[in-house]
Parts: structure tokens; C-alpha cells; sequence
């Protein structure tokens, strides 16, 4: 018997959250991808400190869903696996497209990009893709992909702030992986403002820094 594997394309349905109101009053927009494990509602509550009427937050929802352990009760997602990579990052780019055009975001604001975890991945590979002009970029607590290079981020001017924030307690990262982030960091955005910020803590998010970048 011969096992074939086939491809179709077909328009899906995805959700995605946000926290505050668009005013004249808004400042920055925040579009903050979540870490795996996470819904984008939950995620949000590590925004709820910023000033109301200057940040609207937009929180994607990864797509692929399951039953988190261990007692399989409550609902986590998933961003990208080892399987099909870079098709699911297509769709994945698709539907960040869909979101910022739904959003209509005005370019007089303060655009921040996010990611935590697994989602600094998907965070850089949009940024890269799609050329996008960014006012700050936040690693928090996770990798860059490898397939991206310095070239890719050279339409970032110099007063683009890149933070790479992570615990000094994280379990997921030892000295050397630790030390070939930073290094990747400085390779994709040595020519721009870029900070290192370590705190005192594990792999979470870091609410207080959060407030610091604003």
C-alpha cells in the first residue's frame, strides 16, 4: 500500500482579543503575541497595568488548540511545531494580516511588537516578512528563529528600540543557549536601539518591565 500526502487550500475562522479603546488620547499600540499554552484573553492580563487611555492592545490567537496537562481540563494553544513549518507560518502570516487590516491601525501611532515565549518566533517572522515599520520590538523569554538573517530587519531605522528580556532563573535557557541569543540579537539589530534586560525571575512575563517600555 502507498501513502500519499495531499495539500488543499480552504478559508478558515480565527479569533483574536483586544484590551482598551482606540482614542485621541491613544499613544501606542501593542501587538502582543502569546506563548504556548496561552488563549489571548488570558494573555492579556499581564497588559492590564498600562495606562488605559494611551495603550490598545491587540492579543492573536494561535491557532492549533488542545487540552493542557496534566488534567486535561483547560484549553491551551499552540503557535508552530517541527511539522510543516513554513507552511503553517504562512497561514500564520495570513491571519496576522487579516488582524492589522481589520484594525486599521494608524501609522501616527506608536506600533510595539511583542512576543513571549513561543510567540517571539512568529512576532520576528511577521516583522521580517512583511517589512513591518515598528516603534519598538520586545523579545521576552524566547528564541529567534534561525532562518533569519541581519538583512532581514535592515528597513528598521536606528531609533527602533529591540528589547531581549528574559529571567535569569529560566529553566529554558542554560549559558549557552543564553549566550547565542544575545549574540543572534546583536547580529539582527546591532544597528538599532538595541537593550538587553535581564530580571530576577523564571521563564513568566514580566510585568514591571512592561511598564518600563512606555
Amino acid at each position: 500500500m502507498t501513502s500519499n500526502e495531499k495539500e488543499i487550500a480552504y478559508q478558515t475562522t480565527n479569533t483574536y482579543s483586544t484590551l482598551n479603546k482606540i482614542s485621541d488620547k491613544t499613544k501606542n499600540v501593542w501587538f502582543v503575541c502569546h506563548g504556548m499554552g496561552y488563549l489571548s484573553r488570558y494573555f492579556l492580563k499581564y497588559f492590564t497595568d498600562l495606562n488605559p487611555e494611551e495603550n490598545f492592545i491587540i492579543a492573536p490567537q494561535a491557532p492549533s488548540k488542545y487540552y493542557t496537562p496534566p488534567k486535561f481540563r483547560h484549553v491551551g494553544a499552540s503557535w508552530l511545531t517541527k511539522e510543516n513549518t513554513v507552511k503553517e507560518t504562512e497561514n500564520v502570516l495570513r491571519y496576522f494580516d487579516a488582524v492589522f487590516e481589520a484594525e486599521a491601525i494608524s501609522k501616527d501611532l506608536n506600533l510595539i511588537v511583542l512576543g513571549y515565549s513561543q510567540g517571539v518566533s512568529v512576532a520576528l517572522r511577521y516583522i521580517a516578512k512583511r517589512q513591518l515599520k515598528c516603534a519598538q520590538i520586545v523579545m521576552m523569554s524566547g528564541g529567534i528563529p534561525k532562518e533569519l538573517v541581519a538583512t532581514d530587519f535592515q528597513f528598521l531605522n536606528s531609533n527602533t528600540k529591540v528589547s531581549l528580556i528574559y529571567g535569569t532563573s529560566d529553566e529554558y535557557l542554560d549559558e549557552d543557549r543564553l549566550v547565542s541569543e544575545k549574540n543572534r540579537a546583536f547580529e539582527l539589530f546591532g544597528h538599532c536601539n538595541l537593550q538587553i534586560t535581564p530580571f530576577e525571575g523564571g521563564h513568566v512575563v514580566n510585568k514591571t518591565l512592561l511598564n518600563d517600555l512606555v
